[in-house]
């Protein structure tokens, strides 16, 4: 069973070095109501899906000291009795814990946000002791949490914020501008969760420097869709925007090049660039399904195909009647994938048929994104890696 530490109490443990899991409860464990956001009955008591056998995994193979860190508005008083609360906590517990998962410690806050103590979340008055412990190792530990508060609290901590989104409590503009170097990775899939503490993220900064363009290169292929593109080129970016946010990836790519000569070293070499990014992103394949495909179809038919298998081939089956789309030449459509496939060492067929050059491109462009999503993906369960060469 776990201590148990309020505003009232307060010890000290040395567990001797561990990183720390600190999980939020409402909204992350439990169901939050989205009325009084109180559990305190019955019919009101329900688990996140998919949290029981997430938290099981994380007890049985990751080596994590369990604190679970809530605020509970007026607990004990006569707006929130403590009769109303435990019968429902301790169901939670007993649940958990049926199932291999105990908190080595609960960290619960009763005061009112009005009281403005620094006991309450994001403040770490009841954290101390974590604080002032060498044995800890904060820096390589995690808040989970649904709210700005526990992502201020991580920050506050000195160690980082696993985002558990949820449609109650989304981040306002200012408030993810703010933690964002403090926000590690966001999911509102418990699964997900799990597979990102086990295996961590594939990210790379990679930079590509000639005489005719500079490139620098932010992937994380384990991210939300989130892009921040500038290479000069308006319907060049639109397209590698298309990447980030269908591939479900978080790319930012700056290209600085010779365009007062044309669009070709800029776009042959950005697609060098992308490809040696994932090439390193990618550098350990096991768990990875390496095999992608997509065949999205609107108006326009696009197929990708993708392989990262370690071998670099392009079969390209797509025609263009238009000299331009934007002031993106048609003819460097085939460039940028050739380029990217040679760079990522990746099999790439790509086909697509269609009336309007907008739609084709585009099509091909989520396509790819898609194929790349599918390859890219991971099983926490498996070491397996996908080739009877024994190497890949």
């Amino acid at each position: 069973m776990a201590q148990v530490f309020d505003n009232n109490d307060l010890q000290t443990v040395s567990p001797g070095g561990k990183r720390i899991l600190f999980i939020d409860r409402d909204g992350v464990i439990l169901q939050e109501p989205p009325t009084d956001f109180q559990i305190d009955a019955v019919e009101k008591t329900s688990f996140v899906p998919g949290v029981i056998s997430a938290l099981s995994a994380i007890a049985g193979e990751l080596d994590f000291y369990k604190v679970m860190v809530t605020n509970q508005d007026g607990l004990g008083t006569d707006s929130y009795p403590d009769h109303t609360f435990h019968p429902y906590h301790d169901l939670m517990q007993r649940t958990l814990e049926g199932e291999g998962f105990v908190f080595d410690e609960m960290i619960i806050d009763k005061t009112f946000a009005a009281d403005n103590k620094d006991t309450r979340k994001p403040g770490t008055g009841l954290l101390k002791h974590f604080l002032d412990n060498p044995g800890f190792d904060l820096a390589n530990s995690f808040v989970i949490g649904d709210r700005w508060s526990d992502i201020q609290l991580a920050k506050n901590l000195g160690c980082k914020a696993i985002y558990f989104r949820s449609s109650l409590h989304e981040l306002t503009e200012e408030q993810e501008k703010a933690l964002r170097d403090t926000i590690v990775f966001e999911s509102g899939n418990w699964h997900e969760v799990y597979t990102f503490l086990k295996l961590g993220l594939r990210k790379v900064v990679h930079e590509r420097n000639t005489n005719e363009t500079q490139i620098r290169i932010e992937l994380n292929l384990d991210g939300s869709g989130k892009a921040n593109i500038s290479t000069g080129l308006g319907f060049f970016d639109h397209m590698l925007d298309q990447i980030a946010r269908h591939g479900k990836m978080d790319l930012a790519v700056v290209t600085k090049g010779d365009l007062h000569i044309d669009e070709h070293h800029a776009i042959e070499d950005t697609g060098i660039a992308l490809g040696e990014a994932f090439a390193k992103a990618l550098a350990d394949k096991r768990g990875m399904e390496r095999y992608g495909f997509a065949l999205p179809m609107d108006e326009a038919e696009a197929k990708v195909l993708i392989d990262f298998g370690g071998r670099n081939w392009i079969v390209w089956n797509a025609e263009f009647k238009r000299e331009k789309i934007g002031e993106m030449p048609t003819e460097m459509f085939f460039h940028f994938f050739k380029s990217f496939s040679d760079a990522a060492k990746c099999n790439l067929n790509i086909e697509c048929k269609g009336d309007n050059e907008h739609h084709k491109i585009e099509a091909i462009f989520k396509a790819f994104a898609k194929a790349i999503r599918m390859a890219v993906k991971r099983d926490p369960l498996s070491n397996h890696l996908p080739s009877t060469k024994g190497v890949l």
